[in-house]
């Protein structure tokens, strides 16, 4: 069935293409076997990924702070299905931020966590198991790197919703998430003086009224959804307060003090 709606889609936009040029010498638009097959995935990622938010701290020039990444060490003592969906997501979350801002090494040990828990997770066939050595050869590339893991989050969601694991894709999401808000509010102690970091913050508002719907509608009877909504609630209410005249300082450090609490919470053993 995929394979014949992918040649359907390549059929349809090859005559796209022919029928845009009018003739040999324009340059036809381009049908790529990557965007035929982005456009037959079965399940679209629901949120924007980490790397937006890590992407916008960039270019803002925050600073790379490795000690608000979860340790590492602590992948070990996550037991429960729950707690190694939200911290796949956290540390997906960790390897964006490392991928943003080049830092290589980082990259791939958050690779060889997140590789512990795709595991324990019985995922492993929905990930590209050529993905760690594909990081690895691409790790002076931050654009090749940013796709590959892009592409790896995508494919997982998309795997876990057609095998019946939404409940489990929808955790993952949520910890890469509950992660960048994290960093984003905790990468600055004076963040309220920052009119750049307070747009970041606020960007956030929309992405979380999605997963909150996600989580409201679509999983309302599921334990461990349920659970994250409701840690998810207080912050949610916190973002609804917030004015058309803009953010207040209190409101910003009842937001980063929520996400810490949240964070903690999750990334607990």
């Amino acid at each position: 069935m995929k394979n014949a709606l992918f040649c359907a889609l390549a059929l349809a936009g090859a005559a796209f293409a022919v029928g845009c040029t009018g003739s040999s010498n324009n340059q036809a638009a381009q049908v790529t076997k990557q965007n035929i097959e982005e456009n037959v995935r079965e399940f679209v990622y629901p949120l924007p990924t980490a790397f937006e938010t890590t992407e916008m701290l960039n270019r803002i020039e925050a600073p790379y702070i490795q000690m608000l990444c979860n340790d590492l060490s602590n992948a070990e003592g996550y037991l429960t299905e729950y707690k190694r969906a939200l911290n796949l997501g956290v540390y997906s979350a960790d390897m964006c931020y490392a991928s943003t801002y080049n830092q290589q090494q980082s990259i791939m040990d958050c690779m060889d966590v997140v590789k512990k828990l795709i595991d324990a997770l019985d995922m492993t066939t929905g990930v590209d198991p050529e993905l760690p050595s594909k990081l690895e050869n691409s790790e002076n590339n931050k654009d090749e790197l940013t796709n590959l893991i892009t592409e790896s989050f995508y494919d997982s969601y998309d795997y876990l919703n057609r095998n019946d694991r939404g409940p489990v894709s929808i955790l993952i999401v949520a910890g890469s998430w509950i992660e960048a808000e994290y960093i984003s509010t905790h990468i600055a102690e004076d963040t309220f003086q920052n009119k750049e970091m307070v747009k970041i913050i606020m960007t956030q508002q929309e992405p979380l009224a999605k997963l909150m719907e996600i989580l409201e509608q679509k999983f309302a009877d599921n334990e461990y959804a349920n659970s994250i909504k409701a840690g998810l609630k207080p912050l949610h209410d916190v973002y609804n307060s917030v004015s058309d005249g803009g953010i207040t300082e209190e409101q910003i450090q009842k937001i980063a003090s929520l996400v810490e609490t949240l964070r903690d919470n999750i990334t607990a053993k």
